[in-house]
């Protein structure tokens, strides 16, 4: 049913400090965004990475595949702050107990 609201705007923002990426992720990270996540990641040469997903409002499967695959990149060099949607859809698919994974 559609309440008239507008659609949530995704966005994924880099910045870089030294060899420290930050990535800040607004919206529904899904299938149609997941890849620009990582892909906004990947392009800056970085040894660490943190996504910021608190703002993050929707996380499917091809989000969480996108996480997992920055956390094979990265290997104990990713942080994940999630949001508390972001939070639950980890639990739920048995990852919310990762070390990049930060309490909310």
């Amino acid at each position: 049913m559609d309440l008239g609201g507008a659609p949530p705007v995704f966005s994924a923002r880099a910045e870089v400090t030294g060899d420290h990426v930050r990535v800040t992720v607004t919206g529904e990270v899904d299938m149609a965004t997941a890849d620009t996540m990582v892909q906004t990641t990947l392009r800056e040469q970085a040894r660490q990475v943190t996504l910021d997903l608190r703002a993050v409002t929707f996380f499917d499967s091809a989000a969480i595949h996108a996480v997992v695959q920055l956390a094979r990149r990265f290997p104990g060099a990713l942080t994940v702050f999630p949001s508390r949607q972001v939070s639950r859809v980890l639990e739920i698919s048995g990852l919310g107990d990762q070390e990049w994974l930060r309490p909310l």
